[in-house]
C-alpha cells in the first residue's frame, strides 16, 4: 500500500468539499462471483483487493476517516464455510497489510462485539490497533461483527444499570452522553455513506451515527470499486447542500 499514485483519483481541487468521514457498505461480492461462475470466496477475496484500492484512494483524496462494513452480526447465519473464509480473509488482511498501513500513517480501529470471535482473532485486532494507535493520517475503522441495533441496546443497558445503581440521574441522559458510549465514541459521524451493488438500505450499519449522513448508492459491485468510483461519490457529495434539519442557503435566498 506504499504506492499512493492512483489513476482517476487525483488530489481534490482547492475548495472541494471533501467529507471528513466516509462510511462504506461493501456489498456485492457474492453476486460478482456468481456472475463469473466463481465461488463466493473468490468474490470476498477480490473484495479485499477493492478495500486496498479504496484505502489508497481515501488517503489521496484527503478523507480523514474511512469506516467499512466488513462483517455484520447477522452474517453468522451464512454457511459455515463462507463464515470461515471471511475470518481467514480478516487474518490475512491484518497480517499482510498492517505493515503497509502503518507505513502510510493509517490508524486502524475495529468496532463491534468481540465476544464469541475465534480465539486468534481478538489478539490480531489488538495488535493492529496498538501498532497504529499513534498514527495521525487516515483512520480506517473496520466494523467487524457489528450490528447497529445491538450497539444501541448495549449502551441503553449500560446507562440503565448505572441509573439503577444510583450512579446516574436518568434525566441527565442526553444525545451527547449516549454517543460517548457508542463503539464509535471518538469518531465524527459519517458525512457520507456509500453502498455498492445497487441496494438502497443501511442493513443495521451505523443507524445512530448516520442520522444526518448523505447517501450515495452505486450499482458497482464491491470487487469492482476503485479510486475513480470513490471520487465520483465524493463529487456527488460536494454537490449536496447539507441542512441538518435547518433551512438551506438557497431556500433562505429565495424565501421558499
Amino acid at each position: 500500500m506504499t504506492d499512493k499514485t492512483l489513476p482517476g483519483a487525483a488530489r481534490p481541487p482547492l475548495g472541494m468539499d471533501v467529507p471528513a468521514h466516509v462510511a462504506i457498505i461493501m456489498d456485492g461480492n457474492g453476486r460478482w462471483a456468481a456472475a463469473r461462475g466463481l465461488p463466493r470466496f473468490e468474490g470476498h477475496r477480490r473484495g479485499v483487493e477493492a478495500l486496498r484500492r479504496t484505502v489508497r484512494a481515501a488517503i489521496d483524496l484527503g478523507v480523514s476517516w474511512l469506516t467499512v462494513y466488513s462483517f455484520s452480526s447477522e452474517n453468522w447465519a451464512r454457511p459455515a464455510d463462507e463464515v470461515g473464509g471471511l475470518m481467514s480473509l480478516l487474518r490475512l488482511f491484518i497480517r499482510n497489510d498492517l505493515a503497509d498501513l502503518h507505513a502510510n500513517n493509517v490508524r486502524v480501529r475495529v468496532i463491534g462485539d468481540r465476544a464469541g470471535l475465534p480465539p486468534d482473532i481478538a489478539p490480531l485486532i489488538v495488535e493492529a490497533e496498538e501498532t497504529t494507535r499513534a498514527n495521525t493520517g487516515l483512520t480506517l475503522m473496520v466494523a467487524f461483527n457489528y450490528g447497529g441495533r445491538q450497539e444501541i441496546v448495549a449502551v441503553a443497558r449500560a446507562l440503565a444499570a448505572e441509573a439503577a445503581a444510583g450512579r446516574l440521574d436518568p434525566q441527565a441522559i442526553d444525545e451527547r452522553m449516549f454517543a460517548a458510549r457508542l463503539w464509535t465514541q471518538d469518531a465524527p459521524d459519517p458525512d457520507l455513506v456509500i453502498r455498492t451493488s445497487g441496494e438502497e438500505r443501511l442493513s443495521n450499519f451505523l443507524p445512530w451515527q448516520a442520522a444526518y449522513s448523505e447517501f450515495v448508492f452505486t450499482p458497482i459491485l464491491w470487487p469492482d470499486f476503485d479510486g475513480h468510483a470513490l471520487k465520483q461519490a465524493l463529487d456527488a457529495f460536494a454537490r449536496r447542500e447539507r441542512r441538518f434539519g435547518g433551512v438551506g442557503a438557497l431556500a433562505k435566498k429565495t424565501g421558499s
